[in-house]
């Protein structure tokens, strides 16, 4: 288990503070799902749903960048 979870409802991460997901969360990602990358988009658009409802201020583009942008 990684010690860089989500830190909820401002969405930063548990091990170092960034914006959730991290950059050591994403790579960690990559390498776990690198067999089923749709699975990872799929993991992480319920990440976006829960994270854009929890922060209902930040702009949907903006979020999308950060929690699915970042995929190969």
């Amino acid at each position: 288990m990684t010690a860089h979870g989500p830190v909820l409802p401002l969405w930063l991460c548990a091990g170092c503070a960034a914006p959730w997901p991290c950059a050591v969360r994403r790579h960690e990602l990559l390498t776990e799902y690198a067999s089923a990358p749709l699975a990872l988009a799929v993991h992480l658009g319920s990440y976006l749903n829960a994270a854009s409802q929890d922060m209902s201020w930040a702009p949907p583009a903006a979020l999308e960048r950060r929690f699915l942008g970042w995929l190969p």
